[in-house]
């Protein structure tokens, strides 16, 4: 889903932010309505933390889910701002920490033992999920989270933009730049790729054929091709066709609809509003490739549901998200349909999704199986944080690719060594 949070956390380091403990007495009662009263439970006191997603109806629709369970009352704290880690980070540190909150899989919450186990939760009904999606809550053959949506992210574009310009759907990074300098007016910017290129940063690293992370969980990113990628993007950024300084950031649909620019990167999420703005108009297409090893590539994100295990009611948190994330099917499809699209993470739900079957959200279901990346748990957002730092100096600012992957790669290092040994 949107929301004032992405998936890559591109925005903050959640750790630098979790670091200032001063405010952290004050967390509970962050985040506007915090829906205590809203259950219609009784007994266990739960607390779930949940950041503000972007669309209409969501807060009301995890609230009325939690108002259903009547073995606990549940209190649902509605993240809202830019700060949804910090404030979770922080909390997970002090006697306020929910119980259940949301979150991406991240090895240094299971490495801590921050998370809890649901193993026994998922292991019934673990073949009715997406593979791919329990693979990247595994560790060491136990499952730490239970996905909720699966969000892949691509390129929107205006057909007739592309028609009147004589534009081809891109295919490499290179006809994007030549697509994105024919489609520029002095109205329109030809793509958006967010405010400050980092929404599209895992995408630069799996279109040009790597990964973040081999398979012996090292360094996979610092590649010839991701070196090529960060060029061409510095070039892009510099050429007066691309829409910087957006009203709005890539997870909100109004610079495509509004006009600022003919491709926009974005989610699934958006896909509902902006087939009611442009109809017939609108199209997807996956990251294009970079470099003789590029790959195209679609990046999954997504939110998955985690229980405290430092909680002071880690049983009756599991029963509850039991209940509400594996046996009520109607509510897990509610949350993936209803509000934005979404891919239901469960194979049974996906399969009867009817608004999925055809048309442009059938296009992006195909784009997310043919081309989708899932994370990698172990990396982590000290690691994350430190990709947007490449893309910060070697896009944005004028630094050398090499040099700063290189400061990259330090920092992963020894975080790998901390994960890893």
């Amino acid at each position: 889903m949107s929301a004032m949070s992405n998936s890559n956390f591109s925005r903050r380091s959640l750790f630098r932010a979790a670091a200032g403990m001063a405010a952290a007495g004050t967390l509970a009662a962050c985040g506007g309505n915090n829906g205590r009263g809203g259950s219609g439970g009784s007994g266990k006191q739960l607390v779930q933390y949940f950041h503000a997603y972007g669309e209409a109806g969501t807060e009301q629709a995890i609230k009325r889910y939690a108002a259903a369970y009547k073995k606990a009352n549940v209190t649902t704290n509605w993240i809202t701002g830019n700060n949804f880690e910090a404030k979770l980070f922080s909390s997970l540190l002090t006697k306020q920490a929910p119980d259940v909150f949301e979150f991406h899989p991240q090895l240094q919450l299971v490495k801590s033992g921050q998370v809890a186990d649901l193993s026994d939760l998922i292991d019934p009904v673990k073949d009715d999920f997406n593979p791919a999606d329990i693979k990247s809550h595994t560790v060491d053959g136990k499952i730490y989270g239970i996905r909720m949506i699966d969000d892949p992210q691509f390129f929107y574009y205006r057909k007739s933009m592309l028609e009147k310009a004589k534009v081809d759907v891109p295919t490499t990074l290179d006809e994007l730049l030549e697509a994105a300098a024919k489609l520029t007016t002095d109205k329109v910017k030809g793509v958006f790729l967010g405010n400050d290129f980092t929404a599209i940063q895992n995408n630069l690293i799996f279109s040009a054929g790597a990964e973040t992370l081999d398979a012996n969980n090292k360094i996979g990113y610092h590649t010839d091709g991701v070196v090529e990628g960060l060029k061409k993007l510095r070039t892009l950024f510099t050429s007066g066709h691309v829409l910087l300084d957006a009203p709005t950031d890539f997870w909100d649909p109004s610079s495509l609809d509004q006009g600022l620019c003919a491709i926009q990167w974005g989610g699934m999420w958006s896909m509902p509003a902006m087939q009611k703005a442009l109809g017939d108009d609108l199209g997807i297409f996956p990251f294009p490739k970079i470099g003789s090893a590029g790959k195209l590539s679609v990046y999954n994100g997504g939110w998955s549901i985690y229980v405290n295990a430092k909680g002071k009611n880690v049983d009756a948190a599991k029963e509850y998200v039991k209940w509400l994330w594996i046996d009520q099917k109607k509510y897990q499809e509610d949350w993936a349909l209803s509000y934005g699209f979404h891919i239901p993470p469960r194979t049974s739900i996906a399969q009867s999704a009817t608004k999925l079957k055809s048309g442009l959200p059938a296009e992006a279901v195909k784009l997310f199986t043919d081309y989708g990346h899932f994370d990698n748990i172990g990396f982590d957002q000290v690691m994350i944080t430190a990709f947007n730092d490449v893309i910060a100096s070697s896009v944005r600012k004028n630094g050398n690719p090499e040099a700063a992957l290189d400061a990259c790669d330090k920092k992963v290092n020894v975080e790998l060594k901390k994960l890893f040994g």
